[in-house]
């Protein structure tokens, strides 16, 4: 009897044990399934640097085609592409990616024949474009210049003291041109004093902080464009009067601005916010950390800006023009009219107290069908300079404000990372304590408390 009990009990905990035994089969198949089905990975380092940005997020998501992106090398190499270009392949079904080996299979490689091992080309539809680099920026670019068939061109003035797009000096504008060239913008210089006439071919015109008065003619040149629907960036410093600089008061261009509802100050906005000190800013850059509601602007809500030297705008609506405020100094922020000495006393009952308008956008009704005039004014052209583009949000907000000029509102988002320098620099004597705390101290520890637990227990 006891015989049959035991072989009884034995069956059944066999049997419990295979039905364990399959049910935990069955949910690593279920969660293996599932898992290759909705691949989802976290990142959790402190920039998202191994995270796609917005902005391709939404390009990718947004896609109304298939896109196909094809990698090109040899066949032990794919690895190196498979963990960038399958975080695109997981953000829509619709993106296809393929892998080919131009040795083995020359038939598939036709497109690329003659171009160096690792070569990625995105297909959407029939258009076909390289990208410059196997990294998000090259590869969003890629799907930007398949998704925009038209040239776009934003034209630079010259000829009166403005930041050059050729110059690669702190106060050049060639890092901004080399951004838009990665959003698939083309972009050049105008001069507008031999030819009073903005070219056709100007998606948008940038005045971007000229030293010196515009003539009657050029000032009438941007007034048409802008007035016949085309998009302009207005970025006018405060007339400065300090040793050297010297920044003309460009009466006739602020009058032109004021028909349009935006009056640029004759004032230079000194922010006292301790969080800009905190940043290493001096009070001659104001720090704007809160934004108002307009498409250039939405996606920047936890980014800060910077805006060196920068004056005031005040806004009103016109009988054709509809403006908005993008953005503002601090609280703590103040603006003096004495522009002709650094020596500046915040406590000067003249001065005005902030918040104070920074940025304004605004449209011009032209009167004629599915034709808007657009227009973006900042009181700071030193923000979007070599020197300063790369600090926090501006690269977006100068991005962002061209995207909207040119109505690609579909661009505007917050682009991909920089990733950061986060190696450690230590002293000799900081590497030399490092090497005796890890080398022999904490071995020591160890061995001292493993001899004070056995002292106790014996």
């Amino acid at each position: 009897m006891n015989t049959q009990l035991l072989h009884a009990r034995q069956a059944k905990y066999a049997l419990y044990a295979a039905s364990y035994i399959l049910i935990v089969l069955a949910i690593l198949v279920v969660a293996n399934v599932l898992a290759d089905r909705h691949n989802k990975s976290f990142d959790t380092t402190s920039n998202k640097r191994y995270s796609l940005s917005e902005q391709t997020a939404k390009i990718v998501k947004g896609l109304k085609q298939p896109a196909t992106i094809t990698y090109y090398n040899q066949s032990g190499k794919f690895s190196q592409a498979k963990d960038e270009l399958d975080q695109y392949a997981n953000l829509s079904p619709k993106v296809q990616v393929r892998y080919v080996d131009p040795d083995k299979s020359p038939e598939l490689a036709a497109d690329v024949r003659g171009k160096p091992y690792g070569t990625t080309v995105v297909q959407i539809g029939d258009r076909k474009e390289e990208a410059k680099s196997l990294t998000e920026e090259g590869i969003t670019g890629a799907f930007i210049r398949d998704l925009k068939t038209s040239v776009r061109t934003v034209c630079f003035m010259e000829g009166s003291g403005e930041h050059r797009i050729e110059d690669t000096d702190r106060s050049g504008y060639s890092r901004f041109k080399e951004l838009l060239g990665r959003d698939g913008y083309e972009a050049k210089s105008v001069n507008l004093v031999t030819k009073a006439e903005v070219p056709s071919d100007c998606t948008v015109l940038v005045v971007a902080g000229p030293d010196a008065d515009y003539q009657l003619p050029e000032v009438d040149a941007i007034r048409k464009f802008v007035e016949d629907g085309g998009r302009a960036l207005v970025l006018l410093d405060p007339p400065l009067r300090m040793g050297r600089v010297e920044i003309a008061d460009n009466e006739a261009l602020s009058m032109v601005l004021e028909t349009w509802g935006i009056a640029p100050q004759k004032n230079l906005i000194l922010d006292l916010n301790p969080i800009g000190q905190l940043a290493g800013l001096g009070p001659q850059v104001a720090l704007v950390t809160s934004y108002d509601s307009h498409a250039i602007v939405n996606d920047m809500k936890r980014r800060a800006t910077g805006f060196p030297l920068v004056r005031s705008l005040e806004t009103k609506n016109g009988d054709k023009t509809t403006v908005q405020k993008l953005f503002g100094s601090s609280d703590s922020s103040l603006a003096t009219k004495k522009l002709n000495s650094p020596a500046i006393d915040p406590a000067d009952p003249k001065n005005i107290k902030g918040p104070l308008t920074i940025a304004a956008a605004g449209t011009y009704n032209t009167g004629k069908e599915n034709s808007q005039g657009r227009f973006v004014v900042v009181g700071s052209s030193s923000w979007a300079a070599n020197n300063f583009i790369g600090f926090n949000g501006n690269r977006d907000l100068a991005l962002n404000t061209i995207n909207w000029l040119a109505s690609d509102e579909d661009l505007i988002s917050i682009r991909p990372k920089d990733r950061d320098d986060r190696r450690i620099t230590l002293t000799q004597a900081q590497i030399r304590w490092l090497t005796i705390s890890s080398q022999f101290l904490l071995p020591l520890l160890i061995v001292v408390g493993g001899m004070a637990v056995w002292w106790r227990r014996r």
